[in-house]
């Protein structure tokens, strides 16, 4: 399989922490979606990472299908529970995370890629108002548990560590390990698993 993304989106690093994670072997391509001359369009129409190319030179899309897919190929650290319920409560979290870090991206983009002259605050404060509502519930879910979803280690957690990953990167000056200090514990936790040590998103010099 071959792996289509960047090494700063939270969507990328969490499909790779659940391949670390499922110890599957793949091939890892760079691609910069806002270059001139990306192709990113040849493999996934949406222009977007990541983009998992199979084996048969079928693409899939999506990072929430692709950890779907992937965990249902080896027994290895099940990231979804059998039970319907748990696993949708699963998706939920991850459904959560994601649009936490759908909502920073979308503030990160207007700050940076718009003249200054032409940015709305009102657009950046509105997605930024949603990433606050997205800590706050998820602080409120976690508790004091050692996991998303209590004693067992999920995909909840990988999509919440990303995305966390994401705002020390992209924001630092948001103080959710202050404001959420149980948040900041399951960062810490999840921080030292070799998978997440090996996927820390980077910007490049």
């Amino acid at each position: 399989m071959k792996l289509i993304g960047s090494v700063t989106s939270p969507y990328v690093r969490k499909v790779r922490v659940v391949l670390a994670e499922k110890k599957l072997d793949y091939v890892f391509e760079l691609e910069n979606v806002w270059s001139a001359d990306t192709k990113i369009s040849a493999t996934n129409p949406l222009g977007k990472v990541p983009c998992l190319v199979m084996e048969d030179g079928s693409a899939m899309y999506d990072s929430r299908v692709i950890a779907e897919y992937l965990d249902t190929l080896t027994p290895v650290c099940k990231l979804l529970p059998a039970n319907s319920r748990d696993r949708a409560n699963v998706k939920v979290w991850e459904a959560l995370a994601d649009g936490v870090g759908d909502a920073a991206v979308l503030a990160y983009l207007e700050r940076t890629q718009r003249p200054a002259e032409l940015q709305s605050q009102a657009w950046i404060e509105r997605q930024m108002g949603k990433v606050r509502n997205g800590l706050q519930v998820m602080s409120d879910n976690l508790g004091e548990q050692p996991f998303c979803m209590g004693i067992h280690y999920t995909l909840a957690d990988v999509a919440v560590g990303c995305v966390l990953g994401w705002l020390l990167l992209r924001f630092p000056a948001i103080e959710w390990r202050g404001e959420h200090p149980n948040l900041a514990r399951l960062f810490d936790k999840l921080s030292e698993r070799q998978s997440f040590k090996d996927t820390v998103p980077v910007i490049a010099s």
